[in-house]
């Protein structure tokens, strides 16, 4: 089934404008949340994904946040020097590293997560559960689809 025709194509009904206008937007109230904290909401975001996704590399943590290798280098840098969390090569494949949290880590994201919980409350206050899981669903499936068009391409 074809949802887009050139004929009536506008930008304000592009999923992709849409997606990225509610995206920048979003970061953009979440970023002013931590405004004052010693961690940025970046850094947050990394640390939340290190804690939810166990054995995670810097290569799958670039894709990840879609930051280049040197970004993310200097992102894990800070965060190392802030004793939040650990390199660590990989026992069996030195060539690997991956990544883990440090208590102090775990602290200080714990400390943090309600003033994400907080704004994301605060920000979809108009929405049911049931609205809530539907859209979280189509956004999975989405993303779904498109990791795996965006596989086959590759």
């Amino acid at each position: 089934m074809k949802h887009y025709v050139p004929e009536h194509y506008r930008v304000d009904d592009s999923v992709g404008y849409l997606l990225r206008r509610g995206s920048a937007l979003l970061r953009a109230d979440l970023e002013a949340a931590f405004a004052g904290v010693e961690l940025s909401f970046t850094q947050w975001v990394t640390l939340m994904l290190v804690r939810d996704r166990p054995g995670l590399t810097p290569a799958a943590l670039c894709a990840d946040l879609h930051h280049d290798s040197g970004a993310l280098t200097r992102l894990l840098d800070r965060l190392e020097a802030l004793g939040y969390l650990l390199r660590e090569r990989d026992e069996r494949d030195r060539r690997l590293v991956h990544v883990r949290l440090t208590p102090e880590g775990e602290r200080v994201l714990a400390a943090q997560l309600p003033r994400v919980t907080d704004r994301l409350n605060a920000v979809f206050a108009g929405f049911t559960s049931a609205e809530m899981a539907l859209f979280t669903g189509f956004l999975g499936r989405l993303i779904g689809r498109l990791e795996t068009t965006h596989e086959v391409a590759a």
